[in-house]
């Protein structure tokens, strides 16, 4: 009998050991980076079957080496534009960008010469969605989201954990006010494009949006497709 429940815990212990190797092995991967057009590097986070950007896009170009443009001055209005493709630094400041990335308008983000990495993409309101499924749903998915602390958060950044790796910043957004574009929120709130894909090349936008007093993840909040939101790519 002693001998059969040493060799149950042998195989078990020995289990246990190759299931702990395993998951070394998936945190591990956790050190890659991916770099876009521009040469910025970015931190990436694996969440369940998912590797998302752990930072905010910040390129200027699309894929093909095309300008993303931008305006002069940074609050010029756009509204009588049509499908206006613009990016930002938050205020036109460009000391904003390494913390919190770009601003971009919905047409840039949807458009076919893809402002992410070769390899990413513009993640889907559906994988948005597995995003927040792996993380233990809505309530709790803005806390395991953000960055911990107040560094670059209000205080006081409720329920901030940071578990999920994906490090989420309060890039603020571009809005038009008062016939102009206006910068807000920036270090209050971080809104993130996505979008649902309607077949034919035709894609409704919406958008994820976390706020420092609350652990929720909301989405399509204060959002048209001329405002500037900031971008996390997927890889594909």
């Amino acid at each position: 009998m002693k001998s059969k429940i040493l060799k149950a815990f042998l195989v078990t212990g020995f289990l246990t050991i190759i299931s702990n190797m395993s998951c070394e092995k998936d945190l591990l991967t956790d050190t890659e980076t991916v770099n876009d057009i521009d040469g910025n590097t970015y931190k990436v986070a694996r969440i369940g079957s998912q590797i998302w950007m752990a930072e905010n896009l910040k390129t200027t170009r699309y894929n093909n080496g095309q300008t993303i443009g931008t305006t002069i001055p940074a609050t010029k209005d756009i509204i009588d534009e049509i499908m206006p493709k613009y990016q930002w630094a938050y205020d036109g400041d460009e000391k904003n960008v390494a913390v919190y990335g770009r601003l971009y308008t919905w047409y840039a983000v949807i458009d076919s010469r893809n402002i992410c990495p070769v390899g990413w993409h513009v993640p889907t309101n559906a994988e948005w969605d597995t995003l927040v499924k792996n993380i233990g749903g809505e309530n709790l998915a803005g806390g395991k989201l953000k960055e911990k602390g107040i560094e670059h958060w209000a205080s006081p950044n409720t329920g901030a954990t940071n578990e999920s790796g994906f490090t989420a910043l309060p890039g603020g957004l571009r809005v038009r006010y008062n016939s102009m574009g206006e910068f807000h929120t920036i270090g209050g709130s971080g809104f993130w494009w996505s979008f649902i894909s309607n077949g034919d090349n035709n894609y409704s936008s919406t958008n994820r949006c976390l706020e420092y007093n609350s652990s929720l993840l909301y989405s399509n909040r204060y959002y048209s497709a001329y405002n500037g939101n900031s971008v996390r790519c997927i890889k594909d």
